[in-house]
Protein backbone atom coordinates (compact mmCIF):
# COMPACT_ATOMS: atom_id res chain seq x y z
CA UNK A 1 0.00 0.00 0.00
CA UNK A 2 1.44 3.13 -0.85
CA UNK A 3 1.29 6.63 0.91
CA UNK A 4 1.03 9.73 -0.31
CA UNK A 5 1.02 13.34 1.09
CA UNK A 6 -2.24 15.04 1.24
CA UNK A 7 -2.14 18.16 -0.65
CA UNK A 8 -2.69 21.29 1.60
CA UNK A 9 -5.79 23.61 0.12
CA UNK A 10 -3.44 25.94 -1.16
CA UNK A 11 -1.80 23.59 -3.57
CA UNK A 12 -4.92 21.94 -4.21
CA UNK A 13 -6.50 25.01 -5.56
CA UNK A 14 -3.64 26.72 -7.59
CA UNK A 15 -2.76 23.49 -8.75
CA UNK A 16 -6.72 23.96 -10.38
CA UNK A 17 -5.92 27.24 -11.69
CA UNK A 18 -2.55 25.75 -13.41
CA UNK A 19 -4.89 23.35 -15.08
CA UNK A 20 -7.66 25.71 -16.05
CA UNK A 21 -5.07 28.10 -17.56
CA UNK A 22 -4.03 25.18 -20.16
CA UNK A 23 -7.41 25.57 -21.76
CA UNK A 24 -5.93 29.28 -22.93
CA UNK A 25 -4.98 29.67 -26.38
CA UNK A 26 -2.81 32.88 -25.50
CA UNK A 27 0.46 32.80 -27.34
CA UNK A 28 2.15 35.16 -24.68
CA UNK A 29 0.54 33.68 -21.41
CA UNK A 30 -1.58 31.13 -20.50
CA UNK A 31 -3.99 32.38 -17.07
CA UNK A 32 -6.12 30.03 -15.47
CA UNK A 33 -8.25 31.50 -11.85
CA UNK A 34 -10.67 29.55 -9.42
CA UNK A 35 -13.19 30.95 -7.03
CA UNK A 36 -13.32 29.13 -3.59
CA UNK A 37 -16.26 29.71 -0.78
CA UNK A 38 -14.37 27.77 2.04
CA UNK A 39 -13.26 24.51 0.57
CA UNK A 40 -15.74 24.49 -2.52
CA UNK A 41 -14.75 24.85 -5.80
CA UNK A 42 -17.49 27.70 -6.88
CA UNK A 43 -15.90 28.29 -10.80
CA UNK A 44 -12.84 28.26 -13.05
CA UNK A 45 -11.39 30.19 -15.83
CA UNK A 46 -8.81 31.35 -18.21
CA UNK A 47 -7.69 34.24 -20.57
CA UNK A 48 -9.04 34.08 -23.99
CA UNK A 49 -11.32 36.03 -26.68
CA UNK A 50 -14.47 35.82 -26.29
CA UNK A 51 -16.74 32.53 -26.54
CA UNK A 52 -17.36 31.98 -30.59
CA UNK A 53 -14.77 34.38 -31.80
CA UNK A 54 -11.59 33.39 -33.00
CA UNK A 55 -9.07 33.59 -30.54
CA UNK A 56 -5.07 34.32 -31.20
CA UNK A 57 -3.76 30.74 -32.36
CA UNK A 58 -6.51 31.59 -35.10
CA UNK A 59 -6.92 35.12 -36.08
CA UNK A 60 -3.45 36.28 -34.19
CA UNK A 61 -2.82 38.27 -31.62
CA UNK A 62 -4.58 42.03 -31.56
CA UNK A 63 -1.89 44.32 -30.77
CA UNK A 64 -1.90 47.97 -29.75
CA UNK A 65 1.15 49.94 -29.10
CA UNK A 66 1.55 51.94 -26.22
CA UNK A 67 3.67 54.04 -24.42
CA UNK A 68 5.14 53.73 -20.64
CA UNK A 69 7.37 56.34 -18.90
CA UNK A 70 9.88 53.76 -16.61
CA UNK A 71 13.39 54.85 -14.79
CA UNK A 72 16.19 53.20 -16.47
CA UNK A 73 19.64 53.90 -14.86
CA UNK A 74 17.97 56.89 -13.10
CA UNK A 75 16.49 58.59 -15.74
CA UNK A 76 12.95 58.47 -16.92
CA UNK A 77 12.82 56.63 -20.83
CA UNK A 78 10.18 56.43 -23.20
CA UNK A 79 9.29 52.88 -23.94
CA UNK A 80 7.39 51.06 -26.32
CA UNK A 81 4.99 48.00 -25.48
CA UNK A 82 2.32 45.95 -27.67
CA UNK A 83 -0.47 44.66 -25.78
CA UNK A 84 -3.06 42.22 -26.98
CA UNK A 85 -6.49 43.61 -26.99
CA UNK A 86 -8.28 40.15 -28.16
CA UNK A 87 -7.85 38.45 -24.74
CA UNK A 88 -10.17 38.51 -21.71
CA UNK A 89 -8.13 38.17 -18.76
CA UNK A 90 -8.85 34.92 -16.77
CA UNK A 91 -9.85 37.31 -13.67
CA UNK A 92 -12.85 38.50 -15.69
CA UNK A 93 -14.06 35.88 -17.08
CA UNK A 94 -14.32 34.37 -13.48
CA UNK A 95 -16.38 37.27 -12.58
CA UNK A 96 -18.80 36.80 -15.89
CA UNK A 97 -19.38 33.03 -15.02
CA UNK A 98 -19.99 33.29 -11.41
CA UNK A 99 -22.58 34.96 -9.00
CA UNK A 100 -21.91 38.08 -7.08
CA UNK A 101 -24.01 35.84 -4.00
CA UNK A 102 -20.98 32.87 -4.61
CA UNK A 103 -18.41 35.65 -4.54
CA UNK A 104 -18.87 37.43 -0.87
CA UNK A 105 -16.48 36.23 1.26
CA UNK A 106 -14.90 33.90 -1.33
CA UNK A 107 -11.28 33.13 -2.51
CA UNK A 108 -9.76 33.55 -5.62
CA UNK A 109 -6.43 31.45 -7.04
CA UNK A 110 -4.96 32.88 -9.88
CA UNK A 111 -1.74 31.92 -11.60
CA UNK A 112 -0.73 35.67 -12.05
CA UNK A 113 -0.77 38.56 -10.09
CA UNK A 114 -4.36 40.58 -11.53
CA UNK A 115 -3.51 43.75 -13.62
CA UNK A 116 -4.39 46.86 -12.20
CA UNK A 117 -8.02 46.68 -14.30
CA UNK A 118 -8.64 42.96 -12.58
CA UNK A 119 -7.33 44.18 -9.49
CA UNK A 120 -10.05 47.03 -9.84
CA UNK A 121 -12.98 44.30 -10.62
CA UNK A 122 -11.67 41.87 -7.85
CA UNK A 123 -11.90 44.44 -5.31
CA UNK A 124 -15.31 45.30 -6.11
CA UNK A 125 -16.43 41.82 -6.41
CA UNK A 126 -17.50 40.78 -3.11
CA UNK A 127 -13.92 38.36 -2.45
CA UNK A 128 -11.90 38.46 0.53
CA UNK A 129 -8.53 37.08 -0.31
CA UNK A 130 -6.41 36.69 -4.02
CA UNK A 131 -3.88 34.23 -3.87
CA UNK A 132 -1.66 34.18 -6.89
CA UNK A 133 1.92 32.64 -7.99
CA UNK A 134 3.83 34.77 -10.59
CA UNK A 135 4.09 38.56 -9.82
CA UNK A 136 3.02 41.62 -12.20
CA UNK A 137 5.49 43.86 -11.64
CA UNK A 138 4.11 46.52 -14.27
CA UNK A 139 1.12 46.89 -11.77
CA UNK A 140 2.07 45.21 -8.11
CA UNK A 141 2.55 48.68 -6.19
CA UNK A 142 -0.99 49.81 -7.22
CA UNK A 143 -2.56 46.10 -6.75
CA UNK A 144 -1.47 45.91 -3.39
CA UNK A 145 -2.24 49.50 -2.22
CA UNK A 146 -5.88 48.76 -3.44
CA UNK A 147 -6.12 45.49 -1.55
CA UNK A 148 -4.70 47.30 2.10
CA UNK A 149 -7.25 49.85 1.14
CA UNK A 150 -9.85 47.22 0.56
CA UNK A 151 -8.84 45.17 3.38
CA UNK A 152 -8.72 42.26 0.84
CA UNK A 153 -5.74 39.59 1.93
CA UNK A 154 -3.48 39.56 -0.84
CA UNK A 155 -0.85 36.58 -0.99
CA UNK A 156 1.61 35.12 -3.02
CA UNK A 157 2.48 31.50 -2.65
CA UNK A 158 6.33 31.81 -3.14
CA UNK A 159 7.11 28.20 -2.55
CA UNK A 160 4.29 26.50 -4.64
CA UNK A 161 5.46 24.37 -7.31
CA UNK A 162 3.09 24.07 -10.34
CA UNK A 163 1.96 20.38 -11.37
CA UNK A 164 5.08 18.76 -13.06
CA UNK A 165 4.59 19.94 -17.34
CA UNK A 166 1.72 22.25 -16.59
CA UNK A 167 3.89 25.73 -16.24
CA UNK A 168 6.17 24.86 -18.14
CA UNK A 169 3.51 24.97 -20.89
CA UNK A 170 2.85 28.08 -19.86
CA UNK A 171 4.29 31.32 -22.68
CA UNK A 172 6.24 33.59 -20.38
Amino acid sequence: MSTSIRKDWDTYFMDIAFMAATRSQCPRRHVGAVLVQGKKLLGSAYNGAPMGVPDCSEAGCMLVEEFEVKQVDGQEQMVRKERCIRTIHAEQNLLLFTDRKDREGSTVYVTDQPCWTCANMLANSGITEIVYLRTYPKDSDKVVNLMQHKGITFRQLESYQPPAGIAEASPK
